[in-house]
C-alpha cells in the first residue's frame, strides 16, 4: 500500500521551489512578509499568535519533534503564549457593550430569551493593527506548514478563536480551496468573462464543512482537557455535517453520535461517518425531525451540540469568504452566491466579509445571494413576502439533499446578512439545478447538484439583467461531486422520472468490430469538427 509522503520520514522534500509562472486559472494570493504596524501605537506588540521566523522552522533541536512541538517550543522562546485578543458568545445581533454574554468556555447554545448566539470578538483590540498588518500577516502564513497556520482557518486564528492554545487545535490544514475561473462555463452559458467558483468541497472531508468543524471539534478538545461535562460530540445531518464531525474527532479520539434521516443521503455521504467510528443512527424521519431529537437529547446527556446552532462553526466558516477576498489580492467581487439549507453559511459569509471592511482591510462588501432548491425553500419565501413573517415549510425531497431543510436553525442570521448586504434570494427547480450541473459539468467542473442550485441562481439574475456581464462574481461550491455520483448516473442515464435530462451524455454502445467503431467515432467527428472543416 502507498505511503503519504507527509507521513513518511524518509521522503524529504528539497527546501527551494521553482518558480511559477502565474495560471489566472488558479488564483492564489501575492505573499509578503507582515509589517508590525498599527493604527493606534507604532510600538504596540503584534499579535502573539505570528509565524516562526524562517530560521527556527528550518532548525529543529531532535529528529523526533514534530510541528506542534515545534511551535511550541517557539512560543516559549519568544514569550508568546497569551494572546492579545479574546471573544465571547453575546446574544445574535446584540451591541458590542451587550450585558448578557458568555465564556466561549461555557457549554450554551441559546441566549436566555431563546435566541440563537453569536461570538463577538474584542474589535477594539483588533482595531489596533491596521488593515495592511492583518493583509500582511495572513498573506504570509498561506501555503506553510507552520502549525496551525498551515489551515486556511487557523491562519486566520486571531479572528477565529484566539484564546485556544494551539496544542488543543485539531486541524486537518482545511481551508485554502481552490478559486477556479469558469471561463468557459462564463462565456458560453453567461456571457460573462469573470465568474469564479470557490471549491470548498475540496477539502478533507469534500465539503465546507470542514472549516467549522475544525474550530468546533477544538473548542471541544479544550473543553474535555478543563474537565467540562463532555463524553461525546452529535449532530444531525443531511450527510455532510456528520462526515466532518466524525472525520475530526476520529482525529482527536472523541466519540461523535450521528443523527441521520433513514434513505435520504447518498451512500458516499453515508459511508463516511461510519468509516470514521462514528456512532450512527439511521431515523425514520426528515433532517428537521432529527434535529429536533439531537436538541433534546443533547439537553439531557453530556454531548456536545454540534450542528449550525452552535455559533462557533460559523467561525470557521467566515474564513472562506476571508479567503475569497485574500485570493483576489484584497480585491472585493460584485457578487457571491452561496447554496443555503439550514442557513448558517450565508451569515457566516457575510460576517467574514463585514469583518474585513471594519478592520480596514477592504472597503466595502459583495453583494450577497443565497440559492434554494424549490422542494426546499422557506427563505425563498419569506424574500418574495417582503420579509413577512416566516413560515416554516415541509421539505420535500430534492438532488440537493444537503439542503433539503424546511424549518432552517439560522433563519435570523440569514435575513440579517441578506438585509445588509442589499441581498437577493432566489430558487431553483430539480430540471434546473440538474440542467446546471451538468452543464457545468460539461465544461470542466464536477460539481454537486447544490453548486447546480447555485448556478441556477446566477442564470436567473443574469437573464433579468441584475448580474451585468461584467460583474466580478463567486459562486460557491459547497460540496466534492464525487459525493453526489448517483444523481449524475441517474441524469445521464435519462433516468429521472419527468425530467427532459437534455444536456445528458449517455455511453454509446457499439459492436466489437472495426468498422463499426469507425462509423460511429467518424459521425461523432463530423458533428463536431468547426463549420469551416466541414
Amino acid at each position: 500500500m502507498a505511503t503519504s509522503s507527509l507521513l513518511n520520514p524518509a521522503i524529504s522534500f528539497p527546501s527551494r521551489k521553482p518558480k511559477l509562472q502565474p495560471n489566472p486559472k488558479f488564483r492564489n494570493p501575492v505573499l509578503r512578509i507582515p509589517k508590525a504596524s498599527s493604527t493606534s501605537d507604532s510600538s504596540s506588540s503584534p499579535p502573539t499568535n505570528g509565524s516562526p521566523p524562517l530560521s527556527t522552522l528550518k532548525n529543529r533541536r531532535s529528529a523526533d519533534e514534530n510541528i506542534k512541538d515545534e511551535a511550541r517550543r517557539h512560543r516559549a522562546a519568544s514569550g508568546e503564549d497569551r494572546s492579545n485578543f479574546s471573544a465571547k458568545y453575546v446574544p445574535f445581533n446584540a451591541g458590542a457593550d451587550s450585558p448578557e454574554w458568555y465564556s466561549l468556555d461555557e457549554i450554551i447554545y441559546r441566549s436566555r430569551s431563546g435566541g440563537l448566539l453569536d461570538v463577538q470578538h474584542d474589535m477594539e483590540a483588533l482595531k489596533k493593527f491596521d488593515g495592511a498588518y492583518w493583509r500582511n500577516l495572513f498573506d504570509s502564513r498561506v501555503g506553510k506548514t507552520t502549525w496551525p497556520y498551515g489551515s486556511g482557518v487557523w491562519s486566520k486564528k486571531e479572528w477565529v478563536l484566539p484564546e485556544i492554545d494551539p496544542d488543543d487545535i485539531v486541524s486537518a490544514f482545511e481551508g485554502n480551496s481552490n478559486l477556479f475561473w469558469a471561463e468557459r462555463f462564463g462565456k458560453q452559458f453567461l456571457g460573462m468573462n469573470d465568474l469564479w467558483v470557490k471549491h470548498c468541497g475540496i477539502s478533507h472531508t469534500g465539503s465546507f464543512k470542514d472549516l467549522g468543524m475544525t474550530v468546533l471539534v477544538s473548542q471541544v478538545n479544550r473543553l474535555r482537557k478543563l474537565k467540562r461535562p463532555v463524553v461525546g460530540v452529535g449532530c444531525a445531518s443531511t450527510g455532510d455535517t456528520s462526515a466532518a464531525l466524525s472525520a475530526y474527532c476520529a482525529s482527536a479520539g472523541i466519540p461523535s453520535i450521528v443523527f441521520l434521516p433513514a434513505n435520504k443521503i447518498s451512500m458516499a455521504q453515508l459511508v463516511q461517518p461510519i468509516a470514521n467510528g462514528a456512532f450512527v443512527l439511521s431515523i425514520d424521519t426528515d433532517f428537521d425531525g432529527c434535529m429536533k431529537l439531537i436538541r433534546e437529547v443533547t439537553a439531557e446527556l453530556p454531548i456536545y451540540l454540534a450542528n449550525s446552532l452552535n455559533s462557533l462553526r460559523l467561525e470557521g466558516q467566515k474564513t472562506a469568504a476571508i479567503e475569497i477576498l485574500q485570493q483576489f489580492d484584497w480585491g472585493v467581487p460584485e457578487w457571491v452566491i452561496v447554496p443555503g439549507g439550514n442557513l448558517g453559511n450565508i451569515y457566516a459569509f457575510y460576517k467574514g466579509f463585514k469583518m474585513c471592511q471594519e478592520l480596514g482591510l477592504v472597503d466595502r462588501i459583495p453583494r450577497l445571494v443565497c440559492a434554494q432548491a424549490a422542494n426546499a425553500n422557506p427563505l425563498y419565501l419569506h424574500y418574495k413576502s417582503g420579509w413577512k413573517d416566516f413560515k416554516a415549510v415541509k421539505a420535500s425531497s430534492t438532488f440537493a439533499s444537503a439542503i433539503q431543510i424546511g424549518d432552517p436553525v439560522s433563519i435570523d442570521r440569514a435575513v440579517y446578512a441578506l438585509q445588509n448586504s442589499n441581498g437577493i434570494v432566489e430558487e431553483a427547480t430539480e430540471e434546473e439545478l440538474m440542467d446546471a450541473m451538468a452543464q457545468a459539468d460539461s465544461t470542466g467542473m464536477f460539481i454537486c447538484p447544490h453548486t447546480g442550485v447555485a448556478l441556477t441562481a446566477l442564470v436567473k439574475l443574469r437573464n433579468k439583467g441584475i448580474i451585468r456581464p461584467t460583474d466580478r462574481t463567486v459562486v460557491v461550491s459547497t460540496a466534492h461531486g464525487l459525493k453526489f455520483t448517483q444523481s449524475k448516473i441517474d441524469y445521464h442515464s435519462k433516468d429521472i422520472p419527468d425530467m427532459a435530462c437534455q444536456f445528458a451524455n449517455p455511453p454509446v454502445q457499439v459492436k466489437a468490430d472495426y468498422g463499426s467503431v469507425m462509423d460511429v467515432l467518424k459521425d461523432y467527428l463530423l458533428n463536431k469538427a468547426p463549420k469551416s472543416q466541414v
